[in-house]
């Protein structure tokens, strides 16, 4: 009898190994096949006091080699093949992927298997890979791009108190603490094959993919409960916060809200409509690019979001491989010149004390309040509609970014999201996404992040508290040649009524530390 169950028992766990989450793309005609694997953590799982410990464990695991081999032995093996696997995490998931040509698939596979079943875990691994993490938390984020750091600043203001908060790669404070048994143990609890999907695109056998499912099946069960993403807060009014630091050429300027909807929500291609005419990400037809960058040559471009952004600074296309349930919209403004930048080009500006942050965030939401409360016309919402289904299809060019948003769509419980907002916005009406802006979309409650020059910061800080008129300044040679009707807006912008309920300026050596 004891036999009896024994083999029931592992009839059973076999078919919960097999029971594996998969999403396939059978490309019969590519050479190629990419496998991804995704795992449902993320930098939510990092406990607190370790924040950035899943970002290293997947790190270590990716960079790390296996227990047979060294990641130069892989580099050396895999080089002729020319194959790829690399590892990207989010604050909802960690994503492996590997692509190699199908000849090569065969000899791929065992170090597929063995760095995510078997990785090395070597003290000087763990050391380089931490190294180089606590660099990024601790320098390269502060120094780099003042743009992504306003991004990450403002991700810190909208979810702070809750595991969305922090930086996916930690804090500096976190990934110092963190040791290498807190990577196994972070590697035995979230990398699981209980939280493991499978993605698999490309010209590979049904046998292949039989073994892959049965091997991963041998990760391991422990039964950690990934925790709820955190919501995000709701700003009272207009909260700024200023980060201020030496030597910064311009203020980088990130603003937001929370958003209660994501493309699990039908409603998701409605503002997806609006959204690409107020401020398609890195789309000179968009009304801030217009107005900011085109008719007043203040940067080098304003945009807006309504879901998390990668890398917009380096993508010009939305990457897959960023899934999240806490949502939120946000309004990029790519740094604008301070008071001192301007004084020290033109002599015509040297008496004045606060450059052309104030200006530029007034005439955001100045247009954003007037695109609510008029709506898109009907020729404006069919020429964005039109844009938008033929640029979706430029999307995922590739098998590995067809398979990815294939894995993003099954995240947000859908089957294919490229398609289905195809459908969507086919049968979208004006009407319908001019009732969404009014449903989801506002300006009079808004956190706003600023990087900027130590020089601006308190009289930016004055002016953003106290309402100050903030009139827009050119130079002598810009100024002759704006027309009448672009500076008689500008004296309606400049006093442009922003309910600013709380300003701080916050040093900058004091951010992502803990």
């Amino acid at each position: 009898m004891k036999k009896i169950i024994s083999i029931l028992f592992l009839f059973i766990l076999s078919l919960q190994i097999n029971a594996a989450d998969i999403v396939e793309l059978k490309l019969p005609k590519s050479d190629l096949v990419v496998v991804k694997l995704m795992f449902k953590n993320g930098s939510i799982c990092d406990p607190v006091g370790k924040e950035g410990l899943t970002s290293l464990t997947a790190s270590v695991i990716a960079e790390g080699g296996t227990s047979k081999m060294t990641s130069s032995d892989i580099k050396d093996l895999i080089y002729p093949w020319a194959a790829y696997y690399g590892v990207s995490v989010d604050k909802q998931v960690s994503i492996f992927t590997f692509e190699v040509h199908k000849d090569h698939l065969d000899k791929f596979y065992q170090i597929i298997i063995d760095l995510i079943k078997n990785p090395r875990f070597a003290e000087d691994d763990f050391a380089r890979v931490k190294s180089n993490q606590l660099n990024y938390v601790s320098e390269v984020i502060h120094s780099s791009s003042d743009e992504e750091y306003s991004k990450k600043y403002l991700e810190n203001l909208l979810f702070r108190g809750t595991n969305m908060a922090h930086l996916v790669g930690g804090t500096a404070d976190g990934v110092n603490s963190i040791t290498i048994t807190d990577i196994k143990s972070q590697y035995k609890n979230f990398f699981g094959s209980n939280n493991l999907t499978i993605g698999i695109a490309g010209n590979y056998s049904d046998a292949f993919l039989s073994n892959l499912k049965n091997d991963l099946g041998g990760l391991s069960k422990t039964a950690m409960v990934v925790p709820e993403a955190g919501k995000g807060r709701k700003p009272n009014g207009i909260q700024v916060e200023i980060v201020s630091k030496d030597n910064a050429l311009g203020s980088a300027v990130f603003a937001g809200f929370p958003m209660d909807i994501t493309r699990a929500n039908d409603d998701f291609a409605a503002m997806m409509v609006a959204n690409s005419w107020l401020g398609e990400h890195r789309k000179s037809y968009s009304r801030l690019y217009q107005k900011i960058r085109e008719q007043r040559s203040m940067n080098y471009g304003d945009y807006t979001y309504v879901e998390w952004y990668n890398n917009g600074g380096g993508n010009m296309l939305p990457r897959a491989g960023y899934p999240r349930l806490s949502n939120y919209f946000s309004i990029w403004l790519r740094p604008v010149q301070t008071a001192k930048g301007l004084k020290g080009q033109y002599p015509e500006l040297k008496d004045l004390e606060v450059g052309h942050a104030h200006f530029a965030l007034r005439m955001a939401l100045r247009e954003m309040s007037t695109m609510i409360s008029n709506g898109m016309s009907k020729e404006d919402f069919e020429l964005t509609r039109t844009f938008l289904r033929s640029y979706m299809k430029l999307y995922a060019q590739t098998p590995e970014q067809q398979l990815g948003y294939l894995l993003d769509s099954k995240f947000y419980g859908r089957k294919d999201w490229l398609k289905e907002a195809d459908a969507l916005l086919a049968n979208l009406t004006v009407e319908q996404v001019n009732a969404a802006m009014k449903k989801y979309w506002q300006t009079n409650n808004m956190f706003i992040a600023i990087v900027t020059d130590k020089s601006e910061a308190i009289p930016l800080a004055r002016s953003l508290r106290d309402n100050l008129v903030s009139p827009m300044s050119y130079s002598n040679t810009l100024k002759g040649v704006m027309t009448n009707e672009i500076l008689t807006e500008d004296k309606e912008v400049e006093k442009f009524l922003m309910k600013v309920t709380s300003v701080e300026i916050i040093d900058d050596a004091t951010t992502f530390k803990k």
